[in-house]
Parts: structure tokens; C-alpha cells; sequence
């Protein structure tokens, strides 16, 4: 074990055990208990830890865990048709070790990629309130601050994009003009946020995020490690 493991072992340790926001853990809790797909599974319902290589050059985020996906599986981006959307991705850009995410057992690496969500906890219809994002941003930006070598962020959507900005403007830097665009990036300090649209069913069915425009973008998210 590399010694940065340990202090996130310990910070993901506390995190499982979080119950600041009662409306999130009452919905974690029993979100989907009556579904007939799931029934007899055991669901993790706790908050979900970040996934993958803290020491890599690559932060992915999104926005919180699904309520068949992370919610269910106990890892990010694992067990739903948005993991299957992104992992597949990774894959193809050599950023994972397997093409799907299926259970937090099955052996999935990440590649100098770590990948997170700012909400640790699944919210009723995706939407955490104001004060569920507040008091959950500390655990994001302690693993922020833990990637002592991130170089690129990829922002899943408006809302992971805020998230990121909002730790850098903390940090002093001023990010008021930085804007969000598809397929585009701006710079915060020397580190570079790229945008895409979140791979949810409903972007993806409608094609507002299509496959071609989101590998475009991975290998572009890639790229810049090797010249950072």
C-alpha cells in the first residue's frame, strides 16, 4: 500500500457513515425497496466513495449517485445505462481495464483517472437541495485536494462543472467568466476543465450527447496529460 492510500482509506471510512442531510438518507434508504428487478438484492444505500487512482492526472465527475447505479452498487458510476455509457468510453480511450462497471467486486481499474461526484448521495429526481450541496462539498474538495497531480477535469454536466468551480474560486482563483460548453474546456490555475454533457439515458436517447462527440472529447481529456 502507497502511503496517499491511507488517508483515503480513513477519509472514505467516515464518508460511508454520513447522515448530515435527513431527506437524503431517508431516500437512500428506500429508494426502489418495492422494485420487482431488484428484489432480494442487497442495496448499499450509504454514501458513495470516489473511484479509481487519486495519484492520477484525471478527475471525472459527475453529479450523485443513481439510485440503480451507485445507490444500489456501492461504487460510482457502476450498475447503470450512464456507467455503461461512460466505462465503455474509458475503455475505448485506454482509460479502464474493462469496457463495463458492473458490481464493486468485478476487478475494474481505472487508468491515471479518478472519477466522483460532489452529491455523495442519491437525490429524490436527481436535484439535491442547496444545503445538501453545502454540507456534502467538503468531502469533494478534500479529494480535490488529495490528487496532488491532477492536470484535467472532466465535468459531467452544469452541475459538476459548478461544483469544480466552486473549490476553485475558493482556492482564490477567479472563475467567474469561465462558461460551460460542450466538448470544450477552460483553465483554472494550470488545471484544465473540460466540458460534456452528462451521460444520462435521457441526453443520450435524445441525442443531445452522442458517442462520437463524448470520445472526442475523452481523447482530447487524454491528450492534455501528455503536454501538461
Amino acid at each position: 500500500m502507497d502511503n496517499s492510500s491511507e488517508p483515503m482509506e480513513k477519509f472514505n471510512s467516515n464518508l460511508v457513515k454520513c447522515r448530515k442531510c435527513p431527506r437524503l438518507v431517508d431516500f437512500r434508504e428506500t429508494v426502489l425497496s418495492d422494485s420487482k428487478k431488484y428484489a432480494g438484492e442487497e442495496f448499499w444505500r450509504k454514501p458513495v466513495p470516489g473511484y479509481g487512482d487519486i495519484n492520477g492526472m484525471i478527475l471525472i465527475v459527475g453529479l450523485a449517485p443513481a439510485a440503480s447505479g451507485g445507490n444500489r452498487t456501492g461504487r460510482v458510476f457502476t450498475g447503470d445505462k450512464s456507467s455503461d455509457f461512460l466505462v465503455s468510453s474509458l475503455y475505448e480511450v485506454g482509460l479502464s481495464s474493462k469496457p463495463e462497471s458492473l458490481r464493486r467486486d468485478d476487478g475494474l481499474i481505472y487508468y491515471n483517472t479518478y472519477i466522483t461526484a460532489p452529491v455523495k448521495c442519491v437525490p429524490p429526481d436527481n436535484i439535491p437541495l442547496p444545503e445538501e450541496i453545502r454540507k456534502c462539498a467538503p468531502y469533494f474538495h478534500f479529494e480535490l485536494k488529495a490528487m496532488k497531480n491532477l492536470r484535467t477535469v472532466l465535468a459531467l454536466g452544469q452541475f459538476a462543472f459548478r461544483a469544480v468551480l466552486n473549490y476553485y474560486s475558493l482556492m482564490g482563483i477567479n472563475t467567474r467568466r469561465l462558461k460551460f460548453k460542450n466538448g470544450e474546456y477552460v483553465t483554472a490555475g494550470n488545471v484544465k476543465i473540460f466540458c460534456a454533457f452528462h451521460p444520462s439515458p435521457r441526453n443520450v436517447n435524445t441525442g443531445k450527447l452522442t458517442r462520437e462527440s463524448f470520445m472526442e472529447t475523452l481523447r482530447k481529456v487524454k491528450d492534455s496529460t501528455r503536454t501538461a
